[in-house]
């Protein structure tokens, strides 16, 4: 067990915060309730940003960059997005500071109109679609954005609620509603899929209830993820806006039958917190576990030696074996990235960036040992003069921390790729059956009461959404309705509070 890392089985919540701190990944900022991405995190968010990223071209969306500020009349324009959002606005009413007679900083040049620091981008976005949409020719607009966005939160923690966050925000404009529809649930599969093939992580599918959705929006789908203390983490959403927004901004187009129409608008995000996802549903009491297809570094090797002779003798065989993983032209590059203190990087993969490094520092080698799997990285090679004796070397999994011997001939790149693809499906598997055995039916109120109390995890049971129904069980369980899940068993049943016919089952949680 880690010294400076509480186990999850005394203090999860302070057992998360050490993790992040032991990794190295944010730290709380000067500013209430924001947070410093420091470089290890926010590696981990470029490499979900570039896998991302790609995955919108690749189905026709394009990146483009709204402004930070929106005018306050601008919420004012649809009801529900304003009473949505009112709360957590952080507004700007001056332009500049002056001295006071005491030498201190006060506010001056007040503004005609305060501006928002966006809570996200739906008004502003609608706006400029006004002015570009003139005809159905101009339509579909497929347009993303990666940003920060504020929220001024009252009760934060690093990467799950923070005041100010990154996310990338899809806002689409189409022609008919049936366009818009299958573009909302086709971004959600984009979410779906990327969370498993990516972060290991399974999700749920559904659409959120109308007490759940979001402001302004007709329709809320969202995928949701379970943590390893039973709690449920949304995960991303993607929203049907109907014309909500288009009526509201003027989005109007000229059809191909020569009269005017409203456009039919989606948005859809995810932000920083799929970071706090991966944290909390794979790590453990060691620290950070990655899964391999976000891990900045897939590989770090350890050189263990006590003599200079050694030493020479355990380089010349790091050498090779890194010729091997890299290739010759890139160990040379890495000879020029040695960093002060003593780390050497080389590329295993340019299209992701992603790294071996060779920890040559002066310190033990238990602290280096140490020092990486606290960070999550997947693998770890340890050379020692005996090992090159004969000619193998030890290779140790984070995942499950084993460790095994093999000979120097076997590290090549395609046997590298094997196993990072194994650790990553051996991750997936391990969250997908924590999650099936966390997910629970039940068939009344004092059942499902039980469960959130004794167990936690999902519970499934029949339930017709009400903003009664649900305030009552939440005020009673904490427990909130996190989706109507698409997948649903033949027959229905008697809904748990009411007792009404209730053809669908509804997924409760205690949430973050």
């Amino acid at each position: 067990m880690a010294r400076n890392i509480k186990p999850r089985s005394e203090d999860y919540a302070q057992w998360y915060l050490d993790v992040i701190k032991a990794g190295e990944l944010a730290d709380h900022s000067p500013v209430r309730g924001c947070m410093v991405i420091r470089p290890e995190g926010f590696a981990v968010w470029e490499a979900i940003q570039k896998d991302l990223d790609a995955r919108f071209k690749e189905t026709g969306h394009v990146n483009a960059y709204f402004p930070l500020l929106i005018p306050q009349s601008f919420l004012t324009k649809e009801a529900q997005h304003v009473e949505g959002f009112a709360m957590e606005c952080a507004i700007v009413t001056h332009s500049k500071l002056e001295k006071s007679g005491d030498g201190t900083l006060r506010p001056a040049g007040a503004l005609e109109e305060p501006l928002i620091v966006r809570p996200t981008s739906e008004t502003v976005i609608g706006h400029m679609y006004s002015q570009w949409v003139q005809s159905y020719r101009d339509l579909p607009v497929l347009i993303n954005q990666w940003a920060n966005v504020m929220r001024w939160e009252m009760r934060t923690r690093l990467f799950l609620r923070t005041s100010e966050f990154l996310w990338q925000e899809g806002h689409t404009a189409h022609e008919t509603a049936e366009e818009a529809q299958e573009e909302t649930l086709r971004m959600l599969d984009v979410y779906a899929s990327f969370a498993e093939e990516s972060l290991a992580l399974p999700v749920v599918k559904g659409r959120k209830t109308p007490f759940e959705r979001f402001p302004g929006a007709e329709e809320t789908y969202t995928i949701e993820g379970l943590m390893q203390d039973g709690k449920a983490l949304q995960c991303g959403t993607s929203h049907n806006l109907g014309q909500n927004f288009s009526r509201a901004f003027d989005i109007d187009y000229l059809g191909r039958d020569n009269k005017q129409h409203l456009a039919w608008t989606t948005s859809w995000g995810v932000s920083t917190r799929l970071i706090g996802a991966l944290i909390m549903a794979h790590s453990d009491d060691e620290g950070l576990v990655l899964p391999p297809k976000v891990a900045p570094i897939v590989l770090s090797v350890i050189p263990i030696f006590r003599k200079d002779e050694d030493k020479a003798q355990v380089a010349a065989a790091i050498d090779a074996l890194m010729s091997q993983l890299v290739g010759e032209g890139e160990v040379a590059a890495g000879e020029k990235r040695l960093s002060p203190g003593g780390l050497k990087t080389y590329f295993f993969d340019k299209s992701t960036h992603q790294k071996i490094v060779v920890d040559w520092r002066s310190v033990r080698p238990g602290d280096k040992q140490y020092h990486w799997e606290q960070r999550g990285v997947p693998f770890r090679i340890e050379v020692g003069p005996r090992d090159v004796e004969k000619q193998t070397f030890v290779l140790k999994r984070r995942v499950d921390r084993e460790k095994e011997f093999l000979p120097f001939a076997a590290a090549t790149p395609d046997w590298l790729r094997g196993i990072l693809d194994v650790a990553q499906a051996e991750l997936l598997t391990r969250a997908r059956t924590f999650r099936d055995g966390s997910t629970r039916r039940v068939k009344s109120y004092d059942e499902m009461k039980e469960v959130l109390k004794e167990e936690g995890g999902f519970v499934r049971c029949h339930f017709k959404p009400d903003r009664a129904r649900e305030q009552q069980v939440k005020d009673e369980t904490k427990a909130t309705v996190r989706c109507i899940p698409f997948e649903q068993e033949a027959g229905g049943g008697k809904c748990i509070l009411s007792g009404e016919d209730c053809d669908e089952e509804v997924i409760f949680a205690q949430a973050y």
